[in-house]
């Protein structure tokens, strides 16, 4: 038998539906903040990520040659895509730019708890804005999108400048690879690190451990202030916190963020789950400068994505998948009904609530009524015991009711049943809601 591909995964109905019910929700709240979606190819040109992230990343992507000979990679990342594609065809367009983005990445890598080679995330761009207002409002949003999926979670909001001020004194090399390790928590790396390649002179990487140490302890804005010193971000910062607090965002400062990847410029932020243990990052941020590496131009930028198979297992594991269910009915039919069999079906369909709007921002909580048609020859018992296990109701069409003009509505759950006018049976079914 033919396995799936490690690092793979199969869906089968029922969690596809707890996962579109709460990627519907990511896509209406974002479509609210005047976000609109995207999409970029599941495959680039491999320079594209080794522009941004260096030569190493090769061996954990999906790189491959393509007929012509051209180095390919399907996507391990959207930032990258999505700024390429602003480079290509969207700098001419009115900014900022406000685009999401759902889709699935890909990367080689050994799988563990909720890490898969084919995952899929959730993301925004903010594309030319350079305000503190810009910052907050990707912040706020992300905060909004978690809220809306109903994950437990906490904020973390950090800025680059204070900790670049304390690496100052090191070269730009030393520097990234401290960040690395910062973004790591290893700090007995990071000092096995610089004391052996003495960055700082003796004693000077001291001095700077043990300042990155203390800065990882800060939380407060006037801590910050005490510890490094004056800056000239100060005022942005400052103006970033007013607004966040401003807002009633529930979030902490965390001068310690890194992120691991050397292009973020400014403001840095990460959400966690609380019951994902150790591997709880469920969502990661901040402000960066790309678009003058695919040849376009010095565009201030600032986004996010959601790891959203991680917020589906928070979810799962707190037993709160937020699935928007319909009553089904099962549409069963004999004799002369049979011909009715598919009309009487679409009139159950074509049944909606009146209070919901029928596309947009807000569709999927407009109440509709799922109908089965059954396509046996059973007897009507062997129907009935099938349509027990699937429908909430049955909807019989025999020869009396095809004469009549009427359905047998039978409750599957409570065995009532009532002869009523195709019409009457709608209403009844749309009152009663899903069981």
């Amino acid at each position: 038998m033919l396995q799936r591909p490690k690092g793979t995964r199969d869906f089968l109905p029922e969690e596809m539906e707890g996962r579109r019910a709460i990627e519907g929700r990511l896509r209406d709240h974002a479509r609210a903040w005047g976000y609109r979606e995207i999409a970029t190819p599941a495959f680039e040109h491999l320079e594209l990520f080794t522009v941004k992230s260096g030569e190493g990343i090769v061996s954990e992507v999906y790189a491959f040659e393509d007929k012509k000979g051209l180095r390919m990679a399907l996507r391990p990342e959207i930032t990258a895509p999505v700024l390429r594609m602003y480079v290509n065809e969207g700098r001419s367009l009115p900014k900022p730019l406000r685009w999401f983005y759902f889709a699935d990445c890909f990367r080689y890598e050994d799988p563990q708890k909720g890490r898969y080679r084919q995952f899929w995330q959730f993301g925004t761009e903010l594309i030319g804005a350079d305000t503190p207002e810009a910052s907050a409002e990707v912040i706020l949003l992300a905060g909004d999108l978690l809220g809306a999926t109903g994950v437990d979670f906490t904020l973390q909001v950090g800025h680059l400048a204070p900790m670049k001020k304390v690496l100052a004194p090191l070269p730009l090399e030393v520097q990234a690879r401290v960040m690395r390790f910062l973004d790591k928590r290893d700090f007995d790396g990071m000092e096995r690190y610089l004391a052996e390649t003495r960055a700082g002179g003796d004693g000077g990487w001291q001095a700077i451990l043990g300042t990155l140490r203390d800065l990882t302890a800060v939380r407060d804005l006037e801590e910050l202030w005490k510890l490094v010193g004056d800056i000239p971000e100060r005022p942005g910062i400052e103006a970033l916190d007013r607004i966040l607090a401003r807002e009633g965002l529930s979030f902490s400062w965390n001068f310690a963020i890194a992120r691991g990847l050397d292009y973020y410029t400014g403001m840095v932020f990460e959400g966690f789950a609380s019951n994902l243990g150790a591997e709880n990052q469920i969502l990661g941020g901040g402000e960066y400068r790309l678009a003058r590496l695919f040849g376009g131009d010095d565009a201030a930028s600032a986004g996010f994505a959601i790891g959203f198979d991680r917020v589906v297992v928070s979810l799962r594991n707190a037993q709160e998948i937020p699935v928007e269910r319909w009553p089904v009915v099962m549409v069963i039919t004999q004799g002369k009904g049979r011909e009715l069999a598919f009309s009487a079906a679409r009139a159950f369909r074509d049944a909606a609530s009146p209070e919901a709007p029928a596309g947009g921002i807000g569709y999927r909580r407009q109440k509709r009524i799922v109908a089965l048609v059954d396509l046996t020859e059973q007897n009507i018992n062997k129907k009935m015991s099938h349509a027990a296990k699937v429908a909430d109701f049955a909807a019989i069409i025999g020869d009396r009711e095809a004469a009549e003009g009427t359905v047998t509505l039978k409750d599957l759950h409570t065995g009532d049943q009532v002869s009523l006018s195709l019409d009457d049976a709608v209403t009844e079914v749309m009152k009663s809601g899903p069981r």
